[in-house]
Formats: C-alpha cells, sequence, structure tokens
C-alpha cells in the first residue's frame, strides 16, 4: 500500500496483498501450526534470524494482516494483535516495566485498565501513580521518580470523556526519557492518530468501534517507532541488553525500529499467550473495513443527541467534547477537527434510583456492559463497569456517581431522542 493513502483507503484495502490466484478476501488461517521442509528452517525462526509462521501462538497469517492494517492507520512501524484490550494495554506496559518499577499513568481511564495497573502490577512489583491529566505540567512531572518507565493516558477517557492534552503528556515523557503510551480506543484513527501529536506507542480495545458490531472481543498495540530505546538504554535492559531465551540476541540491535514489537510477539506473547484467534482477527477486519463511513455517523449522531439532552430541564449535565460549552471542546477541535466519538456522559436531576428507572424503561437502547458498536446503549457505571470503586475513587477516575454512558449507535438519531424522551417521561 501507498504510505500516503487516504484513511478510507486503509481502511478497505490494506493489511492482505493478494497475490495471482490467491483469495481477494482475507482468509481465516484457522491452524494452530504450520509446516517447513527441514528441520534447519525451523530452527531459524526459533532463533529470530528470518521472520514466518510456525505457531499461531507467536504470529498468524491471518492476525498479521489485520494488525498489519491497523499499524498502517495509526502511522506505525508495526502492531501486534492481542486477545482484549485489556491484554493489550498490559502487553504495552508490561514489555518496558518490570518489578521494582514505576508507571505514571493519568487518573481518568478505563476502570478495568485503572485496576489492573492500580491492584494487579502491583502485585508483580510495578508501582502506578495516578494523576490528573488536566493538572499542569510541573504537577504531572512531580510523580515521576527514577525508575519510572512510561507515562499512560486514554485520548477520550471511559467513560468520563475528558480529552487528554497528547502534546503536553508527550513533552512531559519525553522530558523524563521514557515513552507516551495512548489508548486511543475511542478516537479510532480515523479521528485522531495520536502519533502526529507525539505519542509513542498506541493500544486499543479492536472490542469497540473496530470491531464495531459486538462480535468479537479483541486488542492491539501499535509502535510508532519513534522512540529511542538506545539513547535511554540504561532506562530499558529489556530491550537494550542481551535476552538469554535467544541465545543473547538484543533486540535494539537486532531490530532497530521494530525492537519493540518484536520483543513483545517474541517473548510477551510466547510466554503469556494472550493471542486473538484467527476467526475474531477476520471479523475484526470486516468491522475495519467500514470504520471511516461509520465513524462520522456515530459522532454525527452523538452531537445531535448531546445537543438535544444539554437542552432538556431534566438533565442536570452532559459531557460531549462536540458541544461548544464543553470544558474539553478546543482541545477536541485541536486534536480531533472531524469528530470525537459517539460516547456521551451525562446525569440527570434526581437520585440514583431514578437514573436506573430511567435506563430500565428505555425500550430500543439497551442496558449492555459495552460500549462503542452500531447499536445504541447505555450503563451506569457506578452501578456496573465501576462498582468495585469506592465514591472517591470514582470522582479520582472521572466517574461521577450519577454518570450515564450513553454509546451513540448508527440508528436514526431521531428514533434514538425519541426513546430517550419516552423513557424521561416515565
Amino acid at each position: 500500500m501507498n504510505k500516503s493513502s487516504k484513511p478510507a483507503t486503509l481502511c478497505v484495502q490494506s493489511g492482505w496483498q493478494p497475490k495471482k490466484g490467491e483469495p481477494r478476501v482475507l482468509p481465516i488461517y484457522q491452524s494452530t501450526t504450520f509446516k517447513y521442509d527441514t528441520s534447519e528452517q525451523m530452527a531459524k525462526l526459533f532463533d529470530l534470524e528470518e521472520s514466518g509462521y510456525f505457531y499461531t501462538r507467536l504470529q498468524n497469517p491471518t492476525n498479521d494482516a489485520v494488525a498489519a492494517k491497523i499499524a498502517a492507520l495509526e502511522g506505525g512501524v508495526g502492531a501486534m494483535l492481542t486477545s482484549s484490550g485489556q491484554a493489550a494495554n498490559f502487553y504495552a506496559v508490561f514489555n518496558i516495566c518490570q518489578a521494582g518499577d514505576h508507571l505514571v499513568c493519568s487518573s481518568t481511564i478505563y476502570g478495568g485498565t485503572f485496576n489492573l495497573f492500580g491492584v494487579t502490577l502491583k502485585k508483580l512489583g510495578i508501582e502506578v501513580t495516578f494523576v490528573d491529566p488536566d493538572a499542569p505540567e510541573e504537577e504531572i512531572a512531580a510523580a515521576f521518580q527514577p525508575n519510572t518507565k512510561a507515562l499512560f493516558g486514554e485520548t477520550m477517557s471511559n467513560p468520563g470523556m475528558n480529552v487528554l492534552d497528547i502534546e503536553k503528556f508527550a513533552r512531559i515523557a519525553h522530558s523524563h526519557g521514557v515513552p507516551l503510551i495512548v489508548d486511543n480506543t475511542f478516537a479510532t484513527p480515523i479521528n485522531c492518530r495520536p502519533f502526529e501529536w507525539g505519542a509513542d506507542i498506541v493500544t486499543h480495545s479492536t472490542t469497540k468501534y473496530m470491531d464495531g458490531h459486538a462480535t468479537s472481543v479483541g486488542g492491539a498495540v501499535v509502535d510508532s517507532g519513534n522512540f529511542d530505546w538506545e539513547a535511554h538504554a540504561d532506562k530499558f535492559p529489556g530491550l537494550t541488553t542481551p535476552d538469554e531465551s535467544y541465545h543473547g540476541l538484543t533486540y535494539t540491535k537486532a531490530f532497530g525500529k521494530m525492537a519493540y514489537m518484536t520483543k513483545a510477539t517474541a517473548q510477551l506473547m510466547r510466554d503469556l499467550g494472550s493471542i486473538q484467534s484467527p476467526q475474531n482477527a477476520f471479523l475484526l477486519n470486516l468491522g475495519l473495513e467500514t470504520l471511516h463511513l461509520r465513524m462520522p455517523q456515530h459522532c454525527k449522531n452523538a452531537q445531535q443527541i448531546a445537543e438535544w439532552l444539554e437542552a432538556n430541564e431534566q438533565v442536570a449535565w452532559v459531557n460531549y467534547p462536540g458541544l461548544k460549552s464543553n470544558k474539553y471542546h478546543e482541545l477536541a477541535q485541536k486534536y480531533m477537527p472531524n469528530g470525537t466519538c459517539g460516547v456521551i456522559a451525562f446525569g440527570l436531576k434526581g437520585t440514583r434510583e431514578e437514573a436506573i428507572r430511567f435506563m430500565d424503561s428505555l425500550k430500543m437502547i439497551c442496558i449492555v456492559t459495552h460500549v462503542a458498536d452500531a447499536r445504541t446503549c447505555v450503563l451506569h457505571p457506578a452501578s456496573h463497569t465501576h462498582r468495585q470503586l469506592t465514591d472517591e475513587q470514582l470522582i479520582e477516575a472521572g466517574v461521577a456517581p450519577d454518570l450515564i454512558r450513553l454509546s451513540v449507535g448508527i440508528e436514526d438519531a431521531e428514533d434514538i431522542i425519541a426513546d430517550i424522551e419516552q423513557a424521561l417521561k416515565q
């Protein structure tokens, strides 16, 4: 594919390039293993001297084609599919962190990621300091320690809809000699490409808009190839010193800009195995082929509904970056001039019980533990996805106890509004 191809063309055409007589549509390589003629050929694959396929846990042609498409969309040098967005965020961090290391992270992130970093990584000996992403640079910089290995944030936070100042975060990360990792799930590369603003690594829960149809759980890690690991060699020994599990091979020396992705695949996927199934990768690819068509519709619908909610007297507050009244409107215009996503956070006047009664009265809009697919759905994070957090932790994570997360689909906006209207009357 041409490097300068537009996102719409990349969505449809990149990743799978069939040769003469091969299937036009990306096939599902539903095989655990691959045949070779000689023992020597297989040995070279195991020593990372040649690239190829020998076991689907490490690499699979279907998965690689879809990963290549996502890398092309983000403008990265390489990508790896994982079994879920959680696995992608874990791998992105664990690829450069080990016991005794430290991570600085925006506090306004998805509840599952908050728990992964704050609780589970702690058990592995990796400490995390959560910071208010809207705080001044010097306040965020004060959280860094000599053993800090990365800075992490979400383009738009789930479910609070806070917009990350990517350039600010990149400046802080780079001034401390560490990469910026950005979860770009909500914006997708159609609406924002964090690498263009200084991010080094991007993650996705492909379960959301990329799949777009709520059929397959998955994740992706994408590397820009821009971070100079060798310049900070003492901070990242996993990449810049010999790996004894591969006969003393050093990733930065052997693979250059592909060092980070090669280590993630050859070491983490080898040992932890959170691979995406080829069947799911195939379904994900079908979703990616229409991503450029769906995202504008999600945004158009959400804008209309956010404006309607803002004008409704039963609604206490609305947080949608597309609204001119929104505190993140200016940042959203800078990073996502074509639109943000279809997720709206809002609160109703009244009690938590009344919010729940409103949700229970919806007819077309379903209550589901999902977000960002073709169908409009709704969730009360404090009662559902974030129920393990205290009220203090909820507020720290940017989740008001009365927050309702409305994921606007691609149905007709008038029908979505009619359903909300009849539920509010209840």
